[in-house]
């Protein structure tokens, strides 16, 4: 697709946006669809814009939703912005769960990214990734090298590497990885809104609602979990085994975090926790903001994700 020509992220775009808010058009001019992923599965989401394509990949237990401050300002910077659910996520399709965890894993969901984005007519392009979506976008960075143009990875470290340094802390502050391996599935159906604790005043109202939607889905939830028990499990040894192989990603890096979680006080520098799987070029920034920064500084991380990708172009 060709690229259309590109203005900054701004305030006129920011301030056109929040009056878009006050009245309820949330993603306006955007289409919503249903695309076939791999495997049979559909994917959920939503997409607009006519420049260079970037595909923006949730976390736990949000929805395509999460960005719907984010790709509206990279929609007015001139790009193409593609926002699917994660298969199992919001109202992606929830398959039943396999023995081996490979319905769940990163692989299977990096194929739904790669077979979205050709069913809109984007053989390629660049992928963001947020806390669970890094994981996917990491993958479809290792396993679809001709396909993606630039990576973004944010509020994340390589699955083997936060499993190799796990310890107590670690233990303490992520538990919930760990949790997921046990019968959850029953804590969390039985009271999904008090579990999650989500402020939708926060959030936004129409993220809110489509978050809630989804976590009040007991296959939802199970297929949620089951994207955990994959990391434990079959990503790791995905990732385990592109690193002996001596496998790296060869385009353009971005590792961000969130100035107010708990990565840097867990890994200190996440670039450098990164450097040694790429063999492109690395470069880093922070969100002045707690884990969710696409709805606590949308305008931030729009920023940034623009400079980033500007930069990244060949």
């Amino acid at each position: 697709m060709a690229a259309a020509a590109r203005e900054p992220v701004s305030d006129s775009s920011l301030a056109r946006f929040s009056a878009l808010c006050q009245v309820g058009c949330v993603f306006e001019g955007f289409n919503e669809w249903d695309i076939p992923g791999a495997d049979g599965v559909a994917i959920h989401g939503r997409s607009d814009g006519s420049g260079l394509p970037v595909v923006l990949l949730h976390g736990h237990p949000r929805t395509h939703a999460t960005w719907y401050a984010v790709a509206p300002l990279l929609v007015a910077a001139g790009r193409t912005v593609v926002c699917p659910d994660l298969r199992g996520y919001g109202r992606s399709s929830t398959p039943q769960p396999d023995p081996g965890h490979e319905v769940y894993c990163d692989r299977a969901m990096a194929h739904d990214v790669v077979a979205v984005m050709a069913a809109l007519g984007d053989e390629r392009f660049s992928v963001v990734g947020h806390d669970r979506g890094s994981y996917v976008a990491y993958r479809c960075a290792l396993d679809h090298p001709s396909r993606v143009a630039a990576l973004a990875v944010l509020d994340s470290v390589p699955i083997v590497e936060a499993l190799e340094r796990s310890n107590a802390h670690f233990a303490e502050r992520w538990w919930h990885w760990f949790f997921a391996t046990s019968h959850a599935e029953r804590v969390i159906t039985a009271d999904p809104l008090g579990w999650y604790q989500l402020d939708a005043e926060a959030m936004g109202r129409e993220n809110y609602s489509d978050v809630e939607l989804a976590i009040t889905d007991p296959a939802t939830v199970r297929a949620m979990l089951e994207d955990y028990r994959a990391g434990l499990h079959v990503d790791r040894r995905h990732d385990e085994e592109a690193h002996a192989a001596e496998q790296t990603i060869a385009c353009p890096t971005l590792v961000g975090w969130s100035r107010d979680d708990d990565m840097a006080d867990l890994y200190g520098d996440l670039a450098a926790v990164w450097e040694p799987r790429c063999s492109g070029t690395v470069s880093s920034g922070v969100i002045n903001t707690g884990h969710h920064m696409a709805e606590q500084d949308p305008a931030g991380l729009a920023t940034l994700l623009d400079h980033f990708l500007t930069n990244a172009q060949p």
